[in-house]
């Protein structure tokens, strides 16, 4: 994997790739708020032989810093297609974990007819229509609550919280140790991500989904709604929901083996 990285106005992005000359076509995978590239480790070692890999660190997040907190879900995907341009890759295979799925989302937006598939992983859908007022209000103002919480009481609660497994919970500690010596940046950078998620929300869109896509869930997941979500996503929209047996929130580092070869049977069938 060769590490890049892209200047945008609000700061640098830094990212990975490994290309397989002459194809279009990529695996973009997207990880979710406060998580970096090393969330899809096992993904891009099972994947790179065969397939085109991307993998960012998302703006704000670990090495794509300094960075300016002022910008939109809609500038993320904006971002991460010029990107994408840039590299020559004009299908991608978004996989996004959890905030990584709004990114997508997102993406389909703007971009419904580059996408050749999209795989959600613990991530929930963007429609108003999903979530409750109690909810969006409570996304507005989570700042102050990361800011008012301890630091090891957040970094116990941040890798157990997320997920079921002894590699889970210990890469989750590494990607959150980036922000040890600086809580405020986490708070601030957690407290953005969710507000910049409500803005999304409330503006209503329709995020449909047209490319060929793919739902996975953590039986265990315990983060928010997202189980009620899934389960809500799959029933409106028929997209096929795959659940991982004793996986949490990120389960494609609980179940890493099940979660690639869902995946690439995916892959096999568009």
């Amino acid at each position: 994997m060769e590490e890049k990285i892209y200047q945008t106005r609000c700061g640098p992005i830094h990212y990975w790739i490994s290309k397989k000359p002459g194809d279009p076509a990529a695996l973009v995978f997207l990880p979710g708020l406060t998580a970096d590239h090393r969330l899809f480790d096992k993904q891009i070692e099972y994947f790179q032989k065969n397939y085109s890999v991307f993998v960012w660190d998302a703006p704000g997040h670990a090495a794509s810093w300094p960075f300016d907190l002022t910008f939109t879900l809609a500038d993320k995907a904006k971002w991460l297609d010029e990107i994408l341009a840039r590299e020559g890759i004009s299908s991608p295979v978004i996989v996004g974990q959890s905030m990584g799925g709004y990114v997508g989302q997102a993406y389909s937006q703007l971009y419904p007819q580059k996408l050749k598939g999209f795989v959600s992983i613990d991530s929930a859908p963007l429609q108003r229509s999903y979530i409750t007022a109690a909810e969006l209000w409570l996304l507005k103002r989570m700042e102050p609550v990361y800011r008012y919480y301890p630091w090891k009481a957040l970094l116990k609660s941040g890798t157990n919280g997320v997920s079921t497994s002894a590699y889970g919970r210990s890469l989750m500690r590494e990607m959150m140790m980036v922000y040890d010596r600086d809580k405020n940046r986490y708070a601030r950078l957690s407290g953005h991500g969710f507000r910049m998620l409500a803005g999304a929300i409330e503006e209503d869109l329709p995020y449909q989904i047209v490319c060929p896509a793919l739902l996975l869930c953590g039986e265990k997941d315990r983060a928010g709604s997202c189980i009620r979500y899934n389960k809500a996503w799959n029933k409106k929209t028929g997209i096929r929901l795959e659940w991982i047996p004793g996986a949490g929130h990120n389960a494609n580092t609980d179940r890493p083996q099940m979660v690639n070869l869902l995946i690439e049977r995916f892959l096999g069938a568009i």
